[in-house]
């Protein structure tokens, strides 16, 4: 890199459930960014999936704080086209048909992306495969980690085969559910209740129920299909929830571990004690955990990290009985939030490492493993006898 400023394209909102959240992960994100290194970009895509440059984006999200709604139309419809090396963001029609500056590119090649993006058509591998094509570093995991990332039931049973803990749970698809009725019973009955039914592929604790007893298995499972054609009827597993950040690449490193204390008459650490109810958790960083279970805990961490084959970031999330005899992994979340009260970012501050020097190290991984990856072979020319 020359001494120029690192024009970082930062993406955020989404058509997912998790837009709002994507939205104060960004502004927590662009805020901690040294302005004297980066030239942002900021790209708000709406719930519709159109991608449009935000070019006042900080003070739009920074006004809107803490009640931030649905991303609102920006000034230019951008996109990025799908072809190698196509970092420049190309102006697209408006919904009036019009094309501003039709055929021109907005600014400069863009240095790499940072996809603060959760939920589906973001964090699963949909947005990091047209930044494949396009050729540009993006920060975070690769299409193949981000989709087992943000695929439940393919996660686990990753997981699961590699040896890594996890609770015993079921899949049912939609169809099934409606043809075979009596399957979803049959599933938690064997699990034993209470249950927890979850969606498939999605985040922030949307559209997860805690199921105390068979007659509302129902309502659960409906609830959960808005969100997917997938859920999934985990045992609970009564105890504590632990979280661990992960950075790095090859040699990826696990930080502290902190705790989620969930109160306020909460049953779980569901949307409304994470977002609404400024008392409905608590966290407790680092945990209250003896040496060799943080140590182990960090452990699982890491494997959890190299199995899934991720890059850059992940927040691991476990589950312990109280006495901690037994620790399984929940979940892996490739894009972690940034907010105020996210975990990823308090973790790695207490492990030495403040917000910003994070958003260096992570923009550098992205480039690193760019680097690496443009060094491999993408054709074969096989050699012809010329005697054939």
């Amino acid at each position: 890199m020359t001494d120029r400023k690192i024009r970082v394209g930062v993406l955020f909102g989404g058509r997912s459930g998790e837009h709002e959240i994507s939205l104060r992960s960004a502004l927590t994100v662009m805020s901690a960014m040294d302005p004297a290194r980066y030239e942002i970009v900021p790209i708000g895509i709406d719930h519709e999936g159109r991608w449009f440059l935000e070019k006042n984006a900080l003070k739009v999200l920074a006004e809107a704080a803490p009640d931030l709604g649905a991303l609102s139309a920006g000034d230019t419809p951008v996109t990025l086209l799908p072809h190698n090396n196509s970092r420049t963001l190309v102006p697209t029609p408006s919904k009036s048909g019009v094309v501003a500056r039709a055929g021109q590119s907005l600014g400069g090649p863009l240095d790499v992306v940072f996809p603060v993006l959760h939920g589906t058509f973001g964090e699963d591998g949909t947005v990091q495969g047209l930044l494949e094509l396009a050729g540009v570093p993006y920060v975070g995991a690769g299409v193949l980690g981000s989709a087992i990332g943000m695929d439940k039931d393919t996660q686990k049973r990753v997981l699961r085969d590699a040896g890594v803990p996890v609770v015993n749970y079921h899949s049912i698809i939609r169809t099934d559910y409606e043809e075979h009725p009596a399957l979803a019973k049959k599933f938690a009955r064997a699990l034993g209740y209470p249950v927890f039914v979850k969606p498939n592929a999605l985040g922030s604790s949307i559209g997860i129920s805690k199921v105390k007893r068979p007659g509302d298995l129902d309502a659960a499972l409906r609830d959960a299909f808005q969100y997917d054609r997938k859920a999934l009827i985990e045992q609970s597993c009564e105890g504590r929830e632990l979280e661990c950040a992960v950075l790095g690449n090859d040699h990826p490193e696990a930080s502290t571990v902190g705790e989620i204390l969930v109160t306020h008459g909460h049953e779980f650490y569901n949307y409304e004690s994470k977002y609404i109810d400024e008392k409905g958790s608590e966290i407790r960083i680092p945990a209250k955990l003896p040496k060799a279970a943080l140590n182990k805990i960090r452990k699982m961490a890491v494997e959890a990290f190299k199995v899934l084959s991720l890059r850059g970031m992940a927040r691991v999330d476990f589950l312990a009985r109280r006495d901690l005899k037994k620790i399984f992994v929940n979940e892996v979340n490739t894009i972690p939030g940034f907010t105020s009260i996210s975990m990823y970012p308090k973790l790695w501050e207490a492990s030495g490492i403040a917000l910003p020097k994070l958003i260096d190290r992570l923009i550098e991984l992205a480039i690193e493993d760019h680097r690496e990856r443009a060094g491999l072979k993408f054709t074969f020319h096989p050699k012809r006898n010329p005697q054939a």
